[in-house]
């Protein structure tokens, strides 16, 4: 999986996103893994493990489980539709959707704030190329 991939050391792709939450002030993040996850789950574990959870923060592992298709998920919206219950479980106020192979820096909290301001349904953050 692209987000295992090494990155600069003993870093990992997946923690460029997981990084951004965490400066933007998002400290419940859910990370939806699907197939070869193994040395992802075990990196996640062994190096976001700092977040607090008496402060209600937290990096939570959402292995793909076949819980509502038959099928490993098709795509990044059928991965939240199959782990939506455990989403609302959570009940957010807000969901943010992310991929966790892009390697950039941004704060999430700016373009949070605009959605709000905006009384926005979605908002989808992009750069042009």
């Amino acid at each position: 999986a692209k987000p295992a991939v090494p990155f600069g050391g003993k870093f990992r792709i997946i923690d460029f996103p997981l990084s951004n939450c965490i400066n933007s002030g998002i400290g419940q993040v859910g990370v939806i893994t699907q197939y070869k996850s193994h040395s992802l789950i075990r990196h996640i574990q062994r190096g976001w493990g700092f977040l607090r959870g008496e402060l209600d923060e937290f990096v939570e592992l959402l292995p793909a489980q076949q819980r509502i298709e038959t099928s490993w998920y098709e795509g990044t919206a059928d991965a939240v539709l199959q782990n939506l219950d455990i989403i609302r479980s959570h009940m957010p106020e807000y969901v943010l959707i992310l991929a966790g192979d892009h390697i950039y820096k941004m704060d999430y909290g700016t373009m949070l704030a605009a959605h709000v301001e905006n009384d926005a349904d979605i908002t989808v953050g992009c750069i042009e190329v």
